[in-house]
């Protein structure tokens, strides 16, 4: 029944969540306006989506290979004065962009530089943020307060593609780079005068983990675990077709016949809206009879649709078509990934493994943007330019620029298919399931 008074305690209690959740959420559409901003600029500039690919690599490359030991980095340093550093390099590198927008110097390996030492700021400051929110809150909010992330997340989704190209046709990248610090500057105050993180309790007489030490357990604990790491690696095959997914298609939307940056607003905006409604559909539903088989038929069915959509669609509603379908289960694939490892990590453990979890799952996002790019560039696109205009090739994915993304893009969607077939005949995915009434 709804109490008044029950909603009141629950304010009072996440009081100091709800100010971190919100301005957070705040400074992240910021930096995501940014980020969109900046692609769109990179690409006007070289024509390339291998240029602007790189982007993305350098963000995740430094992400990948130092994850490993932010597990233990991140439970040494107070969590408050982490996040406090880490933001504000992030706002100085934003003032870096548009010092050098204004004095007419900025370069792509400018931006190279900054992403990546941006993506190093990451390791540590993501753990920071997601070990902050538990201690934050009674652990019977867990489930909500995890919902209420999600759907923050993809709010700034669908409204970073839509709000950057307003504010760029109106102003321009400078105006979206001021919004940007604006941002940062309610996040920051908030947090350094508003919010006290208390520390977590330590076991007495217990010796410090050393980072190496705290990377092996991680390691050691995938290797005794093969259901888990199997998915883990089923995961990271899904990040290559998805990243080489997102380095096409700027490439694609920007240069075709009805693209430009209204069209990539749209699709993104799209995007944004869809996993938005299926967040608040998972949390509707009764939990799945069988984990495993949801993840493996939602990301299956994800993988057949959106990219052939994308490769022989000609307009906005049919590539907007082609991502709702792409995208509505992938929250539900989200919640119960993450449900599945829950119940099988213990939460002693959850710190290690995660860390080593995101060096294996995340090692080919920077692989398949990469790839991606210089498939589109080098590949596709002068395949496409050579072809004659009766070609069979020109019939299906059209002429001109872009249309060489448009290949790449049913490539991807034969390639993601097929790649989730070998997986649903891995034994140990399915012990997880008999596992799993064990852990409840």
């Amino acid at each position: 029944m709804f109490h008044i008074s029950s909603v009141k305690d629950a304010l009072k209690e996440l009081r100091a969540f709800l100010i971190l959740w919100s301005t957070q959420s705040l400074s992240s559409l910021g930096s995501a306006m940014t980020g969109f901003a900046l692609i769109v600029w990179s690409y006007e500039q070289q024509g390339s989506a291998l240029s602007t690919a790189l982007l993305a690599v350098c963000s995740y490359a430094p992400y990948v290979v130092f994850s490993i030991f932010a597990g233990t980095l991140c439970d040494r340093w107070d969590k408050k004065i982490t996040m406090l550093v880490s933001d504000s390099f992030a706002a100085l590198t934003t003032v870096a962009v548009l010092w050098l927008l204004s004095a007419g110097q900025l370069k792509l390996s400018h931006l190279y530089v900054i992403n990546a030492l941006n993506g190093l700021m990451n390791t540590v400051q993501q753990p920071a943020s997601d070990v902050a929110t538990s201690l934050l809150t009674p652990r019977r909010y867990y489930q909500r307060i995890a919902g209420m992330r999600y759907f923050s997340n993809s709010l700034v989704t669908m409204l970073t593609p839509a709000l950057a190209t307003a504010v760029l046709a109106l102003a321009g990248l400078r105006a979206v780079l001021w919004f940007d610090l604006f941002t940062f500057g309610v996040a920051f105050l908030a947090l350094a005068c508003w919010i006290r993180i208390p520390r977590p309790e330590e076991e007495p007489g217990k010796p410090r983990e050393t980072a190496l030490r705290s990377a092996k357990a991680g390691l050691t604990f995938l290797k005794s675990n093969p259901g888990i790491f199997h998915l883990i690696l089923f995961l990271a095959v899904i990040n290559l077709t998805a990243s080489m997914y997102n380095a096409a298609l700027p490439a694609m939307l920007l240069s075709r016949a009805g693209g430009g940056e209204i069209a990539l607003g749209a699709v993104n905006t799209v995007t944004g809206l869809t996993t938005l409604l299926g967040s608040v559909l998972v949390t509707l539903l009764p939990a799945p009879k069988s984990r495993v088989r949801t993840i493996l038929n939602t990301l299956l069915f994800s993988m057949s649709t959106e990219n052939f959509f994308l490769a022989f669609g000609r307009s906005v509603p049919v590539w907007c078509a082609g991502v709702v379908l792409g995208w509505s289960l992938i929250p539900m694939m989200g919640a119960n990934l993450d449900a599945l490892l829950r119940l099988h990590i213990p939460t002693e453990m959850q710190g290690r493994v995660y860390a080593a979890r995101n060096t294996f799952q995340f090692f080919t996002i920077p692989v398949g943007y990469l790839l991606g790019g210089v498939l589109v560039d080098r590949v596709f696109e002068p395949l496409m330019a050579s072809q004659g205009a009766q070609s069979l090739l020109v019939m299906v994915f059209g002429a001109g620029k872009g249309s060489g993304a448009a290949f790449l893009f049913f490539a991807l969607g034969v390639f993601g298919a097929l790649s989730c077939l070998p997986f649903r005949a891995d034994p140990a995915f399915w012990r997880l399931e008999a596992e799993e009434t064990i852990h409840k």
